[in-house]
């Protein structure tokens, strides 16, 4: 080959970035013999083509979750399940035992034993079958064949050999999901408090529940909130603890709130919320308010209310979270009250948000915090509960296909993703009330708070899904702020720790390995309740307790159940605990901040509640 064709040939192959092997492939000239480069078409291989991100968007509302993902998880336990006979003959066996204890119980039935022995029972924490008609016949017959049904189905599924640990836990979860579905509670002529009803009130129980599905149906197609949510306005009988908003930028605005004592604890104490919630879960009605009740203690609170994203926000990232959010905040708050460090404060994804920025600063050499405080919020996302079962590559694949339609993730989604954890509570039991009874039950301010919901943009909720739930790069030491990797063994302040009993977002045995990431003292407390209600505990609300202990650093490790079994519990709320951790933490009191610093670029803007709370 001439030298002057080889340096041609040469210059192509390094424009086009070719490999030597697709060279090597190169088509011959039938004229002059020499190699005619092919160039070659470099794609992103993460790049999805727009129809299949739109075929997607569209599955999804069939769907709701992948069903490349749920196909595999089924796949996985079917394939391991057909090469275990022996495991199939124990199942075979398990069903035969349960279909004669089936019928030995109707056999007794029929001979007119009216309390016979029964041969499945609901869980301790199992309440779906607690109103005595369940009792009676027919509905004890349906009551114990789902019950041996659903244990059966969890044999089945809950104990194959070689399937996935990911797929060992989708497949009962999903299982439990089609179940519920079939539950007799979900049918009028199997659940013995709708005949009754429907027998007492002659079926108008069936009319107001007609009534109630189309209000219902209505106010879907309207986007109109739902029945009840008109009795609590944000600002007026909700939200309505005294502020200003003194900082505002196009993620967060920044609310102080008054002073309600004549003296203040120096350090004043910032509220990092969740961006998936509107800020006034912690400030609802006046009586269970717990900024107001900061307020009252004499703390200076400064609340962070996060932006509800559209799809023009689609390409805000963790990092402008982190930036625009904490740390905007945070300067400003230094800012109206000078020389003074902070009591930080996150709650749920606020609280992961917190301990990123923590740990950023601390790397830097940054000292304006006072101290951490976490509510359900994790920095380990190994044992992050049942949200895990909806992240994997295939899931967020498709939900990352599902938000890049419209830029941000929609608040249905996200309900529905937190109905499913709980389908008999929030789903099936609203239905038989709502429609099946005609009940419609009045709302508390906790639960229009829920129903208030937010949007979060395309590119950060697929960063923190993938960078935390999937990668768990915070705990691993893998994350990184500004391009470099953070620790949170950097943080050096005091932590207070907050978990609740039932929480299904944040599991507490998750949250309670903070003590193991970090090189400081750590408060855990322990407090009765669910991941919202457990937080809002005012002093006087009933039935609740907590317990309490602090890790030193150099403390030995105690495993959850010891600590657990070892701590003693203390009745009431935990609030006044945590008031009484943040004043040994605070060099003493002082004359309460003026509202604002417009000196330094922090005037009064608005009173609180502000804007970005009302956006819908």
């Amino acid at each position: 080959m001439p030298a002057t064709a080889k340096k041609k040939i040469e210059n192509v192959i390094q424009k086009e970035k070719t490999s030597v092997e697709e060279c090597a492939k190169a088509e011959i000239c039938a004229f002059c013999g020499q190699h005619k480069h092919l160039p070659v078409i470099e794609r992103d291989t993460q790049e999805t083509p727009a129809f299949d991100r739109q075929l997607h968007a569209s599955m999804s509302k069939v769907f709701g979750l992948s069903p490349a993902a749920l196909a595999t998880s089924w796949f996985d336990w079917a394939a391991h399940l057909a090469i275990a006979p022996g495991r199939q003959a124990e199942l075979a066996q398990s069903a035969g035992e349960k279909a004669v204890l089936l019928t030995n119980y109707l056999t007794h039935m029929a001979a007119g034993c009216k309390t016979p022995a029964c041969c499945a029972h609901p869980l301790p924490q199992d309440r779906r079958f607690d109103d005595e008609g369940w009792q009676s016949w027919p509905y004890n017959l349906y009551q114990q064949a789902f019950l041996l049904t659903e244990q059966w189905w969890q044999e089945a599924t809950g104990s194959v050999r070689g399937v996935t640990r990911h797929h060992s836990d989708v497949v009962p979860f999903l299982t439990r999901q089609w179940l519920d579905m079939f539950s007799p509670l979900n049918f009028p002529m199997t659940n013995p408090r709708v005949a009754q009803a429907a027998t007492e009130k002659g079926g108008m129980n069936f009319v107001k529940g007609a009534e109630n599905f189309f209000d219902d149906l209505s106010r879907l197609i309207t986007k109109a909130p739902p029945a009840g949510t008109e009795e609590y306005k944000v600002g007026e009988n909700i939200a309505v603890t005294k502020g200003k908003v003194v900082y505002q930028n196009r993620l967060i605005e920044l609310i102080q709130y008054a002073p309600a004592t004549k003296e203040v604890y120096a350090e004043p104490v910032l509220i990092v919320p969740a961006w998936i919630m509107k800020y006034y879960i912690l400030d609802l009605s006046p009586e269970n308010s717990l900024v107001k009740y900061l307020v009252e203690q004499g703390h200076t609170v400064f609340m962070i209310s996060w932006r509800n994203p559209d799809a023009g926000d689609r390409e805000l990232g963790f990092e402008e979270y982190l930036n625009l959010g904490v740390m905007e905040a945070l300067k400003a708050v230094i800012a109206i009250v000078p020389e003074q460090k902070v009591h930080a404060v996150g709650y749920c994804l606020g609280g992961t948000l917190l301990s990123i920025a923590a740990a950023a600063m601390a790397r830097d050499g940054d000292e304006r915090l006072k101290s951490v405080t976490l509510f359900a919020a994790q920095v380990d996302f190994e044992e992050a509960g049942e949200l895990l079962l909806f992240v994997d590559e295939s899931q967020l694949a498709f939900l990352e296909d599902v938000m890049w339609e419209q830029g941000y993730l929609d608040k249905k989604h996200m309900a529905g993703t937190f109905q499913m954890l709980r389908s008999h509570d929030l789903v099936w039991s609203r239905i038989v009330e709502q429609y099946m009874l005609g009940n419609r039950p009045s709302l508390n301010d906790l639960m229009a708070w829920n129903a208030d919901a937010t949007r979060m943009p395309y590119r950060m909720h697929s960063e923190y899904l993938r960078s935390l739930f999937l990668n768990n790069d915070l705990s691993e030491g893998r994350f990184t702020v500004d391009g470099k990797s953070i620790s949170l063994t950097d943080i050096r302040v005091p932590v207070f720790a907050v978990s609740t009993q039932r929480d299904h977002v944040a599991p507490w045995h998750s949250v309670y390995k903070i003590r193991h990431f970090t090189d400081t003292d750590v408060t855990f407390l322990l407090t009765s309740g669910g991941h919202n209600a457990g937080i809002v505990s005012e002093p006087g609300h009933p039935r609740r307790s907590y317990q309490v202990s602090t890790f030193q650093s150099a403390g030995k490790h105690i495993t959850p159940e010891i600590w657990r079994e070892k701590t003693p519990s203390h009745e009431g709320s935990w609030w006044p605990e945590w008031c009484a951790w943040l004043g040994k933490h605070s060099d003493g009191k002082k004359k309460p901040p003026a509202m604002g610093a417009p000196d330094k670029g922090y005037k009064v803007l608005r009173n609180a509640p502000g804007d970005y709370v009302m956006m819908k």
